[in-house]
């Protein structure tokens, strides 16, 4: 069973910074694409970055992009967001996505991330 758990969500003022975390829970993890997506309040569910396994090829959302930084992480199993420059429009819910060679595809339950004013 996967499991994929994100960590690192709060409140921050804008201008801020946050980094989240998402630890996977198997072996599989450095062959699988990790993204990270977000769910603003009101609003469907939106990509924000990815990285693929091999090179580790990054693309991100044109809103985040020069702000937001993913990584991973191959010997702890982790996917990390570091988020700077915060701002109120990127509060929502962040999302770690885990996609397998095969095309499992699977989600955490999100952590949520508040940008005040």
């Amino acid at each position: 069973q996967v499991q994929l758990v994100e960590s690192g969500g709060g409140l921050v003022q804008a201008g801020g910074s946050l980094r989240l975390s998402c630890a996977a829970s198997i072996s599989i993890f450095s062959s699988s694409t990790m993204g990270w997506y977000r769910q603003p309040p009101g609003k469907q569910r939106e990509l924000v970055a990815t990285i693929l396994p091999f090179g580790g090829r990054t693309t991100y959302a044109d809103s985040v992009k020069g702000r937001f930084t993913i990584s991973r992480d191959f010997r702890g199993n982790k996917a990390d967001l570091q988020m700077n420059d915060l701002k109120p429009e990127d509060t929502g819910r962040y999302y770690c996505n885990l996609v397998t060679q095969q095309g499992m595809d699977y989600w955490g339950k999100g952590t949520l991330v508040t940008v005040s004013s």
